[in-house]
């Protein structure tokens, strides 16, 4: 891979056609889905995904999530041991702003989209049960980016973090939170092997180890947290321990929704612990209002010395398209506090589309936005190498 520029990648997921997200929608609500039209739209979806980023000029892509109806959903249908339904907890972090909370509600009504708020629930034992799906998956992204012909530095696959799915898809059948931890992990580790054995960086979507401090451990103590996060990483770095570790990347956020977010964990209050995770590079978002600040942590918490930081440049959550000269400034900035340009890489703060028809952005300006990260990063590379 080249060290004389900064590359460009992104979180992941990206729009989904209007027919594709109508056909998860409708999955979830229970209704019948012609499972073949599902897998062409699918397919045809993940062509034009790896297409539009060729033309965007990253370098580093992803087939989107379009085989996907949400970022962790999907497992549900990989996995033994999941069934019925429940509601996740309304965020607390909304307390304060009723009125904000109030438009959230109405602007979801009458939404065709997969919510991520009515997860499953585990009812019986965890196990991996459809490697095949895994590799239909893995395989049409392959067949994607030879279509596409795209002269890419790489390509990444996604896959949940054992926590994410632990504290949304909640226990009902293992005796405590560290027995249903060590099932997924070793469940999810069928994934993280196999997107390596075909070629793939492995990406790990984990919200959880900053999202969750105002979700699942709203009530609970800093420490109590902080000790969720460290096992969380723990069962990650078991789970990927035939991974080579420059082969796999973190990607941790604060969740991928407007609001205040003001009641988002502090990043140094956590990034020692994730900072141990077994990994090559740690995604992180800082373009969104809130945590830009927290890049200067880097100057004092060094990464590893074969660790890259992907650097969140753009934000998923404004329509705003942020001017070429800004997004070199975010990375001229990550460059000076890391100590080496040649260790850090461009991207978003989060994915554009985590569950199935929920992204606030339409695909015209996420193509835009990413176009814009290309130029940026452009700029960045002529100043710092």
């Amino acid at each position: 891979m080249t060290a004389d520029r900064i590359l460009t990648t992104h979180a992941g997921s990206l729009p989904r056609p209007p027919r594709l997200v109508e056909l998860y929608a409708a999955r979830v609500a229970g209704e019948p889905v012609d499972e073949a039209e599902l897998v062409r739209e699918g397919k045809a979806a993940t062509r034009w995904v790896v297409e539009r980023q060729r033309e965007a000029g990253i370098d580093i892509p992803s087939d989107g999530e379009q085989l996907r109806e949400a970022f962790f959903l999907y497992v549900q249908r990989r996995m033994t041991g999941f069934s019925g339904v429940w509601q996740r907890p309304a965020r607390t972090e909304l307390d304060d702003y009723p009125e904000f909370a109030a438009r959230m509600r109405k602007g979801l009504e009458g939404q065709v989209a997969v919510s991520n708020f009515e997860p499953p629930k585990a009812t019986g034992p965890v196990a991996y049960a459809d490697p095949d799906a895994n590799k239909a998956e893995l395989d049409t992204f392959a067949a994607a980016l030879k279509n596409a012909g795209g002269d890419f530095e790489d390509a990444f696959m996604t896959a949940p973090s054992p926590g994410i799915v632990a504290t949304a898809m909640k226990n009902e059948h293992y005796d405590s939170e560290d027995a249903y931890l060590d099932a997924l992990a070793e469940a999810l580790r069928i994934e993280y092997e196999a997107a390596h054995q075909h070629g793939y960086l492995l990406q790990i979507d984990a919200p959880d180890l900053a999202m969750e401090r105002h979700f699942s451990y709203a009530s609970h103590s800093l420490d109590t947290f902080v000790d969720f996060v460290e096992r969380v990483i723990a069962r990650i770095n078991a789970a990927l321990r035939n991974v080579p570790r420059e082969r796999v990347r973190l990607h941790v956020c604060w969740g991928n929704y407007e609001s205040p977010h003001d009641k988002d964990v502090a990043l140094e209050a956590v990034l020692p612990a994730i900072l141990q995770a077994n990994v090559g590079a740690f995604l992180l978002p800082f373009a969104n209002p809130r945590h830009q600040h927290e890049i200067k942590l880097f100057r004092d918490a060094p990464l590893g010395a074969d660790q890259t930081l992907i650097v969140g440049v753009i934000d998923t959550q404004t329509a705003f398209v942020e001017h070429p000269e800004t997004i070199a400034d975010r990375l001229e900035r990550a460059a000076k506090m890391v100590g080496d340009p040649a260790r850090i890489q461009a991207g978003t703060d989060c994915g554009f589309d985590t569950s199935a028809g929920m992204g606030r952005l339409t695909p015209d300006v996420v193509w835009a936005k990413l176009k814009a990260m290309q130029d940026g990063a452009r700029l960045a590379s002529e100043r710092l190498f």
